[in-house]
């Protein structure tokens, strides 16, 4: 079954982008610690990268933790920083054996400077695998993306080095530089919002809001929400036919 979807999808639905809502909720709702969903969440986050490559999915990006995420708790921040250093140095070495390039977007000077260490020792290790693009987004806000992007456009402008601000050398600027614009941007929990992720990027993506918390999303699950993006028209801003 999932290889009859990736060939209806692989052609219009490569490049997916997730909103990973639900951790706490789907925690606090069996009475456990908020942590713990998260770290449920852990193991989603595993099974869907291994089943891209059979739906057809080449780029493969993950809303982890946004640039507004540090109000929550210091013991929650703490527990989500310790779940991406274990996920690196558990995970590094499958996705070196499945060809996974992994990337991460977003700012580094907040983090833990071992952690930035560790996520650029990733990203080199895997630099030259191609498939699948794995991106991950940490302290990554679409506003702040944007701010330092036109802040870099504007010094090139004043340095002479460009004649004019065009979207390219904007685009040229964002930490997802090289990558292209997602198809379809799943959010799950229900939850109806882009919450700041990908602003630029998923100007004309398609959304799908999945009434299911991230733990409990599945394969199957995504393999239904890229047959639902096969149904739909995507004009761009044209007229339909």
């Amino acid at each position: 079954m999932a290889n009859s979807r990736a060939k209806r999808n692989v052609a219009t639905a490569t490049h997916v982008a997730m909103i990973m809502d639900g951790n706490g909720r789907w925690a606090v709702a069996r009475g456990r610690p908020r942590l713990f969903g998260h770290k449920r969440g852990v193991e989603t986050v595993r099974e869907i990268v291994k089943s891209c490559p059979d739906l057809g999915i080449s780029h493969l990006t993950l809303y982890a933790f946004s640039t507004e995420n540090w109000k929550r708790s210091k013991s929650e921040v703490a527990g989500l920083m310790l779940l991406l250093r274990r996920y690196i140095l558990k995970e590094i070495a499958a996705l070196v054996e499945r060809g996974v390039r992994l990337r991460f977007i977003g700012r580094r000077d907040r983090l833990d400077a071992s952690l930035a260490r560790l996520m650029s020792s990733a990203e080199q290790q895997t630099a030259g695998n191609d498939k699948l693009n794995l991106t991950i987004a940490i302290d990554y806000g679409g506003r702040d993306e944007l701010r330092r992007a036109a802040a870099a456009a504007a010094a090139d402008l004043a340095a002479g080095r460009v004649d004019e601000i065009t979207e390219s050398l904007i685009e040229s600027h964002l930490d997802t530089a090289g990558l292209p614009d997602p198809d379809l941007v799943i959010r799950t929990s229900g939850e109806c919002r882009t919450s700041n992720f990908l602003l630029w990027q998923a100007a004309y993506s398609e959304y799908d809001f999945v009434d299911v918390n991230w733990p409990d999303f599945s394969p199957e699950l995504f393999a239904q929400a890229l047959d639902g993006f096969m149904t739909r028209e995507r004009r761009f801003g044209a007229v339909a036919k």
